[in-house]
């Protein structure tokens, strides 16, 4: 190496000096750079176009197939008008409160008077007069569906349309006249032909929904009324119609906004994405949630229009919460908070739900008042911002109470034992997921008015009761009421609190019956007569059975014994002696078929106890073999449901009035014959201070072992009802049949129109006149004697003179039960005769 020069770096085979990138390489980097770059662009694009169709499958989902979750709707029976039915107006005034009809003679506070702009007030109010029922002559005119005007006995009333199973009842002004209880006049006032039946609305009661609790009442995008649309843009949206799903001025806006304010002030979302939220994301607040959010909102913008995202938005934006129910849609809104309809929404109204969006929980008109009439005040002055509304008409509207109606205590319903009853006959016929999808209405046998007292009643009569006993205990109790000419429940109680939802004790109590057994024991009994008639003599005496080693000793509730007894005075006296041998002698297990032939639906056990009550029995099921007597021997099931329907109104199920004959009715007659004189002279003979004797009512008392149940269970001729009370611990209640559910079932028939029961006389049932003691036959001509039904030939086979004395036939009547103070596991025809009750 010449000295004084530089290195040089030696060559490589390729002419170029290692350690140093040549441009190839450089190019062939950056080239794999930018490969990999674009790979990752083009995969990262891949995988978002995936995930947009994904999001896009998502969404035609919910909007395509509309697929909302729609709960059934259970509505109550219509009131059915007519003239001369029986119905007082302090009764009709509670019916219309009940279906949230508005008395125009009554508003809560003068409304806002329309200014010379624009208002969104539907019409003005009057003012309320001095008295909210004025005198004929003067007060206002019910000027809209759903409203009414009462002067003394006389009501006005525009009734709204509903579509029924069968029909459509259009709106109709009426004129109902009543006097005393009585409807004595039903006029149209609107040009139409007098009605001979009107229908009213049926009152909504309750809703089957899902899991969530998740409840709308769907809106079309047309019916959506203009207030609505425009108050709800003004606040939550201005530029709704321009954006393309999000607002990023809107979005910028809301933050300087807030930041003045030095808080939440303005949201930047847009409707479209308060919608996405409300349909498809949780609440949580994560960058996540809130691309998804972004993303959804442009599809929906891009693929629906404005018109469909609007109805979509005000049938799921969240409004509110039930208990566990939660409120969702402008339509279930307004029902919820002021009990009407969305198109009768006034102003201030408007602007509450609208106001509501933001919180509804914190803003809740009934729990946060102050707070509401303050948010509902913020939204009439965006409105006066907008040029919507004028200034004194936003005044006065701040000036309007909230109007907010009461809500119901459970959450879910008023009726929960009812309602468990409609549950499980639907179950019967559907799914439990198309009771929460498919919109289905229910029309149900519920009578309101039944329902409140029989509710009342249990409220009012347990804590007297309680207090007439030395200790207070805590008691129980359940109440079904029947109509007895078409197995209709009316009402439903199975809690002393009817409202609280939980174990329902009409249902699901499964308590000893006690005597309530007795009438099925004797009519097994009557069903052959030459064995058995109401005056066949009874021997009440010391009875021991014996059977398998083991020895069963009736007595008497009294602990006496009352030698012979008509099977009649047995039955109203309740005795235990005379039944047992009466069941005995016809076979345990034919009672046992019997109560089976007339309703009871489970197996039971022949054992001779059944005799006096050993059979446990819910209120329900002791109402459904009472309906088979009371209905003459025909078996009718107890039903809740008269019809299902789709959301459109068509018909799906129709619950037809089903009829078996399971008795003759002669002998049926003979036992509720008998039962009368329970209450004519027997252990519910108290019932005569409460109810009139002309009613001729059929009952029966029960008392189970340490007075731990106490029963009653009788009918007039359209009303049956059963009453249970009893512990939830089952210890003793220290109440009789007669002390405790007899003086709560008086109370509660007391509040109810009974008509007399008095059936005709059957087919081939005769009276005889016959001394009540012997049960023989009087003599032609004598005043004395009672009037007894027998089965045609049957009758006595003797006779007595009008003083007492036998006449001319001396035979003595019929005894059929064997001799009282015989023991049954002795030797002689007794011992055979429980041995072949055994075989």
């Amino acid at each position: 190496m010449a000295k004084g020069k530089p290195s040089r770096t030696p060559k490589t085979k390729t002419g170029r000096r290692p350690g140093r990138a040549g441009p190839n390489v450089l190019r062939s980097l950056s080239s794999l750079f930018f490969s990999l770059l674009l790979g990752g662009l083009l995969l990262g694009v891949l995988g978002i176009s995936l995930y947009m169709l994904y999001l896009d499958a998502v969404i035609r989902a919910e909007f395509d197939q509309k697929r909302w979750a729609m709960p059934a709707k259970v509505f109550a029976r219509p009131l059915e008008l007519f003239e001369t039915m029986s119905l007082g107006a302090d009764a009709f005034a509670q019916e219309l409160k009940l279906l949230n009809y508005r008395d125009v003679n009554c508003p809560e506070a003068p409304p806002p008077v329309p200014s010379d702009k624009r208002s969104l007030r539907r019409k003005p109010k009057p003012a309320p007069p001095a008295s909210c029922v004025p005198p004929p002559g003067s007060g206002a005119s019910p000027d809209r569906a759903g409203s009414f005007a009462r002067r003394g006995e006389t009501f006005e009333v525009m009734t709204r349309e509903f579509a029924f199973w069968d029909s459509t009842e259009p709106s109709r002004k009426i004129r109902l006249v009543f006097a005393g209880n009585i409807l004595v006049e039903l006029t149209s006032l609107d040009g139409q032909e007098t009605p001979g039946l009107l229908r009213l609305d049926p009152p909504e009661i309750a809703g089957i929904y899902p899991a969530h609790y998740e409840d709308r009442i769907l809106l079309k995008g047309k019916d959506l009324p203009p207030a609505l649309v425009d108050t709800l843009l003004a606040v939550e949206d201005r530029s709704f119609f321009e954006h393309s799903g999000i607002n990023p001025k809107g979005i910028f806006r809301a933050m300087v906004a807030n930041l003045r304010a030095g808080r939440t002030v303005q949201g930047g979302s847009t409707l479209t994405q308060q919608l996405v939220k409300n349909l498809f994301l949780s609440n949580e607040r994560t960058f996540t949630r809130k691309i998804n959010e972004i993303l959804m909102a442009i599809l929906i913008d891009a693929r629906y229009g404005k018109d469909d995202i609007l109805e979509a938005y005000s049938n799921a934006i969240y409004l509110g919460q039930d208990g566990s129910r939660a409120i969702h849609g402008f339509g279930l809104a307004s029902q919820f908070y002021f009990g009407e309809p969305m198109e009768d929404l006034d102003l201030h109204q408007i602007a509450l739900l609208v106001g509501l969006i933001k919180g509804p929980s914190y803003y809740d008109p009934r729990r946060h008042p102050d707070r509401a009439k303050e948010r509902r005040a913020l939204v009439l002055d965006i409105m006066v911002e907008q040029n919507l509304i004028s200034a004194e008409d936003a005044g006065v509207a701040k000036d309007m109470p909230l109007e907010v109606t009461d809500k119901v205590a459970s959450g879910i319903t008023a009726y929960p034992a009812f309602l468990d009853l409609v549950r499980r006959q639907l179950r019967q016929y559907y799914n439990a997921e198309d009771l929460v999808t498919e919109g289905l209405r229910v029309f149900t046998t519920l009578d309101p008015r039944v329902q409140a007292v029989a509710e009342n009643t249990l409220i009012n009569s347990l804590p007297v009761l309680e207090k007439s006993q030395r200790k207070a205990r805590p008691l129980q109790g359940a109440a079904v009421v029947t109509d007895t000419q078409t197995g209709e429940v009316l009402a439903m109680v199975g809690d002393r609190e009817p409202k609280r939802v939980g174990f329902n004790r009409a249902f699901d109590t499964k308590r000893p019956a006690g005597s309530l057994v007795k009438p099925v024991v004797y009519l097994t009994a009557l069903e052959q007569p030459e064995r058995y008639t109401l005056m066949s003599l009874l021997n009440d005496s010391p009875l021991v059975y014996t059977s398998g080693g083991q020895r069963w000793t009736p007595a008497n509730y009294d602990k006496r014994y009352h030698g012979r007894v008509t099977l009649r005075d047995a039955l109203a006296r309740s005795y235990n002696i005379p039944v047992v041998r009466v069941g005995l002698d016809m076979g345990v297990i034919n009672v046992v078929k019997m109560f089976q032939r007339l309703g009871l639906e489970r197996d039971l056990k022949p054992y001779p106890s059944l005799l006096l009550g050993a059979l446990d029995a819910s209120p329900f099921e002791v109402a459904q073999v009472y309906a088979s007597i009371a209905g003459n021997g025909f078996r009718m099931p107890l039903r809740a449901i008269r019809e299902v329907t789709d959301t459109t109104g068509k018909s799906l199920q129709h619950y037809t009035l089903e009829v078996e004959k399971m008795v003759e009715p002669g002998p049926v007659y003979l036992v509720i014959n008998a039962m009368q004189q329970v209450v004519k002279a027997g252990t519910a003979s108290a019932m005569k201070s409460k109810l009139s004797p002309d009613l001729n009512i059929a009952g029966k008392t029960g008392t189970t072992d340490d007075y731990r149940d106490s029963w009653f269970a009788g009918f007039s001729g359209n009303r049956l009802t059963v009453v249970w009370l009893g512990r939830d611990d089952n210890k003793p209640t220290g109440l009789s049949g007669s002390s405790g559910a007899l003086r709560v079932w008086m109370d509660l028939m007391a509040g109810l129109n009974l008509e007399p029961l008095d059936p005709p006389l059957p087919a081939g049932v005769e009276e005889i006149r016959v001394e009540p003691r012997s049960g023989l036959q009087v003599g032609q001509g004598c005043r004395s004697g009672q009037p007894v039904p027998f089965l045609a030939g049957s009758g006595p086979r003797g006779s007595t003179s009008c003083g007492g004395q036998s006449a001319a036939r001396r035979s003595k009547p019929r005894e059929t039960a064997p001799d009282a103070s015989e023991d049954a596991g002795s030797a002689g025809g007794m011992s055979d005769f429980f041995r072949r009750l055994m075989e």
